[in-house]
């Protein structure tokens, strides 16, 4: 199921690392994901029950192993 968030909060939400990038609904490999990647450091929160989840410690990293 893809995220479906207003416009207008897609737009003032940034990913909370020091960088501060935008983020965009879904993955480069699945649009359809219900996470929010982040435009710079690539990290992906997800989003429950359509609730962006944005902490760092509930962030997949793309360049980390899922078991560190």
């Amino acid at each position: 199921m893809a995220v479906t968030l207003d416009p207008q909060l897609l737009d003032i939400l940034a990913c909370p690392s020091d960088d501060h990038a935008p983020l965009v609904v879904g993955t480069p490999d699945d649009p359809d994901a219900d996470v929010l990647t982040c435009t710079s450091c690539g990290r992906r929160y997800p989003v429950t029950e359509g609730v962006p989840v944005l902490l760092l410690d509930e962030a997949t990293d793309p360049d980390r192993p899922a078991d560190q």
